[in-house]
Order: structure tokens, then C-alpha cells, then sequence
């Protein structure tokens, strides 16, 4: 399950097909982009059932299949709360709420809304804040589809860069490789078609996601012999979730028998007694409120999809669509990360959860530790600690470790190297869903299951290019570097910054490579940004007292307040300096040093944690100095851009059942339902 894994000519084929088809979805929708606003706004021309699985589907990317797969096994069933918590009601609030905002006031995206709202200098925070999260979230999803090929296709594309000048080169591995030539398919058919191109393959891709992964999920299901037994093994992992490499607190050999299967009940009782280590309130505050509304009514990533449709009516519709398959979507994502915990847990036919592969550019220092250690006689922790920093591994097998140190006077490199990745035990939660697809698909299956894959994470590359190279070109370089010039000129800007997005995204990929979970590292990315933007947003669409000077002290307050956070605080088995706490590094303290109030049970109690914060403090210093300025704006400046200032939108000669005030009740009383069936 480890290794690479047999692709027969059928499933080559199938992922072949799904290559050349998008491909040339870009070069068919190449002839119909005469504009900037054809390139970056679909000409809002877009029907609302085509944005509607669009918006869900630019969600849909590594952070929904790897990081919600991963986060099932290793959280249980208290990550649907990001569907029934953390997103249908600010999707619903979207729809009713800010959709009219949106699109009534034509501004081309987020940041110029603020701009509309409140200035200049807003926006630009807005828009830079925004451009550095497009690019980090893109490159979670590079990195999870480059480590994914290296895992499945058996072709060995390790190379090296001659250095003429300094003498060597860099050894580059078939992760690189894979990196770049990925990269560079989504770069051809995101020029070619622009934002329509990213549609219409996004609404492909939902299709090929689900056709892909529902049979993975039914066979898993079976396997492990159904729901009652599931929750049974689950029960197994909470008795001593050590077993399977999970992090707890020292003072806790387990958890109720509940904990990975019950989505209510152990985060009522305390953070130590749920895997996830919160409680309630930063489950509903942190995530039920300032990430999910901050993530879903103010990420241009989604909005933007939204803003495509071909009337107001159509984008109010567009998130209300979205939220009923994304309802049911944790069946499909986090139901599979809790089959694979239940399968490791019981061993079934020698599974076990996917370890970290060690980085192909990582075997030299590797190889050299152990051969150092072995000729030192280094045993125990600090042979432990020599080997694993070498290979950047955290957590080794000591017993596989001592049997390699004795044996490696008589060992090649290539019998050190292999056992090296032998004693890795460290659970690499980004390959759970690739070892279940491997595990139960057989060939055309597996073809298409891994084209499921491979759509997930386009997708997710697609969309964050497209937002960051709207807001780049008409919210930075329009507004402040190149002013008045042709429509033409800023299309050939958006092209150009197309390919710089794709470069950055892919530098920041080997740095997203540090997080075991794609789930960790996009919430606190979201954290940074999305969490003090809703506050900003929060007041400034429904207090029209709010000032620009407020808004824009707030926001960047709130964005700093996350900054101090994430440097005094840490999790449980984090490195510091990697994960946060790089203030105490620079203080020259080690974790132990560290007061355990600032040391959080998990990556994610500590993301929500650092969200409440960040919005705790944009909102009060928004509050404060808005009462302590005075206005720049007239209620006519304001008049669609305030709630209290805004004729409401009329819905005449629309069926009562369809206008969004009522799905949105529809869509409200079913996650009520299934929080009910699943408490």
C-alpha cells in the first residue's frame, strides 16, 4: 500500500482522456474571450445551475477530498461540522444577506466592494491579504496531487540541475517533477479560457469527483462490515487512539467509546475528551461563525463564482444550489477517513494508515546520519533525534532504527534508504483517501477514481489562479501601478500574472509539505485572512457608521492579532518554529519551556482558537475607532452597499418555494436533522 501502485492500460487511458478534455475546454472557450471582463467575469452571462456546482466545486479540492479524509481519521465524525456547522448556514447567509451586495453593486470582486464601502486603503490590505492566501491554498493542492502520482504512477522521473557556477546541482525527484508538469496543464487551459475555462471544467470535475469516489466508499463500508461495525472498531481507536500514532494529552490513555462517532457528545463534555481537543464554543464561535461566514461570504474564491451568473437572481440562487450536495458530502469525504482508522485499527488484510515517504532529497543526509550513528554507536533517543532531523521525519520506529544501526556496517545505501522509509511510523493523513483508492479499486475503477482525484485538485489550483489573477490585475495593478489603459492591456496583465500565480503557488507547495494534514494548514490560513475580514464585512454592510478608518485599522489589527497568536501558541507534538510558537524560538526556549495554556491538544483547536481571536479584535478595534472618527461617506455614497440604506430585493413573479429565504429555511432545518441523527 506503501509503494507505487499498478495502473493498467484502461486506467492510463481514462486519466489521458480527462487531460486532453479540459485541455481543450480551455482552447474551444479560447475564441470567446474578446474582453477583460470575458477573461476574468464570464461576462456574467452563466446560468445559475452552472455556478451553483461551480461554487461548490472550486471548494472542492485537495482540502475537501485529502484534508476532510485525512481529518475523518484522525478527528472521527466531528469534522462534519465544517458542512453542517461551518458552511450551510453562512452559505444560506450569503445567498439571502450579501449575494444582493455583490453583484448589485457590479464591483468585479471583494476587495473593490471595500473599496466601494469604505477606501482605497482597505482594499489594497484586502486585496494583498487575499493574493497570499489564493496562493497558499493553490499550493495545498499541488502538493497533495504531486505527492498522490508519486505514490500511484511507477514512473521514476528523478533528475538533476547542473550548477556550473558553484559546482553539483539539485537533485530533483519525481515529486517535482509531478509538481511542475501539473502546474503547468492547469497554466495552459486557465490562459487559454480564463474564468469560464475554470467553470465549466469545475462543473466536469464535481461529476468525475462523485463517480469516482462513491464506489470507494461503498466498498470500504462493506468491507469493515457496515455502520454497526464501524462504530465498533472506532470504538477500538478511542480506547487507545495511540495505536494508530495519534496525538493526545499526556494525562489521557483514551477517549468514550463515542469519540470518533458521535459529532455532539464529547465536545459538550471538554476538549479532552474529543480527538479534535476543542470544546463547543470554539466549535460554534470559532468554526460555526468567524471561519465558516468568514471563509464563505467574503472569500472572492467562491463569490466569484456567484458573481458569474447571468442575474442577480441566478447568484443569489448559485450558493443555495451549492449547499445541498454539500450537505451530504461528508459521506463521500469524511466517511472514508474513518473507515480507514477502523481498518488499521483491526489490521484488516495488513492495512495500515499511510506513513510519510521520506523526500528523495532527504536520502543523502539520511543515509550519511545513519552511518555516523551506527560508527558512534548512537542508540536510543538521541540516534532517534539525529536520524529524523536528518530525514525530516518526526517520529521513527526504535526498534526497526536499532536493527538498521546494526546492520548498517554490511548495507548498501540503497538497503539504508529502504530502511529508512521501513521505520517511518509518522501517519501521513494526506494519503488516506490514495490508500483506500488503491486498496479497493480495480483497473477502469482505479482509473477513474484517481481521475477523481486529479479533478479535485485542478480544480482547486483553477480557482484559487483565477480569483488571485482577477484581484491582482483589477485590485493592485489597475488601481495603483498602470491606470487608464486598454482593455486589452489588462487582459494580456491577467494572463501574465496567471503564470506568476502558478510560479508562486509552487514554491509555497514545498512549504505546505511541512503539514501531515491539508485541513491544518488551509484552516490557519483562513484564520489569518477570511476570520478579521468577516468582522470588517460584519459591520460594514449592516452599521453604516462604520468608517474607513475603522475598517481599515480594524482589519489590519485582526490580521496581526493572528500573527501574535500563532507565534506564542502551539500543538501538542508540533516542532516549534514550523507550526508556530516562533516567538519562543527566538527567545532560545524548547517546547518544554513553553506554558501549556499556550500549547493546544491539536493543529485545529489551535486554528479556531486563533480565529476567535483574530475576529474578536478586528471587531472591537473596528467598533472603537469608527465611533472615534468621523464618517467619509454620505448615506447616498452608501445607498447598496448598507443593508439599512438598501431597497430590499423584490422576488415578484417567483414561486414562494423558490425564493432564497425559503430554501434557505429548507436547507437550515436539515442540518438540524442530520446534527440530531449524528449527535
Amino acid at each position: 500500500m506503501a509503494g507505487v501502485v499498478s495502473l493498467g492500460h484502461i486506467d492510463y487511458a481514462i486519466l489521458a482522456i480527462y487531460v486532453l478534455f479540459v485541455l481543450g475546454i480551455g482552447f474551444a472557450l479560447k475564441r470567446f474571450m474578446k474582453s477583460s471582463t470575458d477573461f476574468f467575469m464570464s461576462g456574467r452571462s452563466i446560468p445559475a445551475w452552472i455556478t451553483g456546482l461551480a461554487f461548490i466545486s472550486a471548494n472542492l479540492g485537495a482540502l475537501e477530498l485529502v484534508g476532510m479524509a485525512g481529518s475523518g481519521a484522525k478527528y472521527g465524525i466531528a469534522q462534519c461540522h465544517f458542512y453542517w456547522v461551518g458552511a450551510i448556514p453562512a452559505m444560506v447567509f450569503l445567498a439571502v444577506f450579501m449575494m444582493p451586495f455583490y453583484y448589485g453593486s457590479k464591483a468585479r470582486s471583494v476587495p473593490e466592494y471595500l473599496k466601494l464601502r469604505f477606501d482605497e486603503r482597505t482594499r489594497c490590505l484586502n486585496s494583498i491579504s487575499f493574493a497570499v492566501m489564493t496562493v497558499f491554498a493553490s499550493a495545498v493542492s499541488m502538493n497533495a496531487l504531486a505527492k498522490l502520482l508519486t505514490t500511484v504512477l511507477k514512473f521514476d522521473l528523478s533528475f538533476t540541475i547542473r550548477l556550473p557556477l558553484v559546482g553539483g546541482g539539485i537533485p530533483l525527484g519525481s515529486y517535482d517533477a509531478y509538481l511542475w508538469i501539473c502546474s503547468g496543464i492547469v497554466l495552459v487551459y486557465v490562459l487559454k479560457g480564463g474564468l469560464t475555462s475554470a467553470i465549466y471544467t469545475e462543473v466536469l470535475q464535481f461529476f468525475m469527483i462523485v463517480l469516482g469516489f462513491a464506489p470507494v466508499v461503498y466498498l470500504g463500508l462493506k468491507d469493515v462490515g457496515g455502520w454497526t461495525h464501524l462504530k465498533g472498531s472506532l470504538a477500538e481507536v478511542a480506547a487507545n487512539p495511540a495505536v494508530l500514532g495519534f496525538h493526545q494529552s499526556a494525562d489521557k490513555a483514551g477517549f468514550a467509546s463515542n469519540a470518533w462517532t458521535s459529532a455532539w457528545q464529547p465536545l459538550l463534555e471538554g476538549p479532552s475528551h474529543n480527538p479534535m481537543g476543542v470544546d463547543w464554543f470554539a466549535m460554534a464561535f470559532g468554526l460555526g461563525f468567524v471561519l465558516s461566514f468568514g471563509y464563505w461570504c467574503t472569500n472572492f474564491l467562491v463569490v466569484q463564482r456567484a458573481m458569474a451568473a447571468r442575474n442577480m437572481s441566478a447568484a443569489r440562487r448559485t450558493p443555495l444550489i451549492a449547499a445541498v450536495p454539500k450537505m451530504l458530502f461528508p459521506a463521500l469525504v469524511i466517511l472514508p477517513g474513518m473507515i480507514a482508522a477502523a481498518l488499521a485499527v483491526t489490521a484488516k488484510d495488513g492495512y495500515h494508515l499511510p506513513h510519510t515517504r521520506i523526500s528523495e532529497r532527504a536520502y543523502p543526509a539520511g543515509i550519511s546520519a545513519v552511518r555516523e550513528a551506527a560508527g558512534q554507536d548512537l542508540g536510543g533517543k538521541a540516534a532517534l533525534e539525529k536520524i529524523g532531523e536528518a530525514v525530516g521525519v518526526k517520529e521513527l520506529s526504535p526498534a526497526k532504527l536499532a536493527v538498521l544501526l546494526h546492520d548498517a556496517p554490511t548495507l548498501d545505501d540503497e538497503a539504508i534508504k529502504t530502511g529508512l522509509q521501513d521505520a517511518v511510523t509518522e501517519n501521513d493523513y494526506d494519503n488516506v483517501i490514495t490508500s483506500l483508492v488503491t486498496k479497493y479499486c480495480p483497473p477502469g475503477l482505479l482509473g477513474l477514481a484517481l481521475t477523481g482525484l486529479l479533478a479535485s485538485f485542478m480544480s482547486g489550483m483553477a480557482g484559487n489562479v483565477t480569483a488571485f489573477n482577477t484581484v491582482w490585475t483589477y485590485d493592485i495593478y489597475q488601481a495603483y501601478m498602470v491606470r487608464n489603459r486598454s482593455d486589452a492591456h489588462y487582459m494580456w496583465m491577467g494572463r501574465v500574472v496567471t503564470v506568476v500565480g502558478i510560479g508562486l503557488s509552487i514554491l509555497c507547495a514545498y512549504l505546505v509539505s511541512n503539514w501531515k494534514n491539508a485541513m491544518d494548514i488551509i484552516q490557519l490560513v483562513f484564520g489569518f485572512v477570511n476570520a478579521p475580514l468577516f468582522a470588517t464585512f460584519l459591520l460594514g454592510m449592516f452599521w453604516k457608521r462604520t468608517t474607513s478608518h475603522g475598517a481599515f485599522f480594524g482589519l489590519l489589527g485582526g490580521t496581526l492579532t493572528s500573527a501574535l497568536f500563532h507565534a506564542l501558541t502551539t500543538a501538542t507534538g508540533n516542532v516549534l518554529g514550523i507550526k508556530g510558537g516562533y516567538l519562543w524560538c527566538l527567545l532560545g526556549k524548547t517546547l518544554s519551556d513553553v506554558p501549556q495554556r499556550v500549547v493546544f491538544p491539536s493543529d485545529m483547536a489551535q486554528n479556531f482558537w486563533l480565529a476567535a481571536f483574530a475576529f474578536t479584535a478586528c471587531f472591537g478595534l473596528t467598533l472603537v475607532i469608527s465611533v472615534l472618527t468621523r464618517r467619509t461617506k454620505t448615506d447616498d455614497d452608501l445607498r447598496g452597499l448598507v443593508y439599512s440604506l438598501t431597497p430590499k430585493a423584490r422576488e415578484e413573479g417567483q414561486a414562494w418555494y423558490l425564493r432564497p429565504a425559503v430554501l434557505g429555511i429548507v436547507l437550515l432545518a436539515g442540518c438540524v436533522v442530520l446534527n440530531y441523527i449524528f449527535w
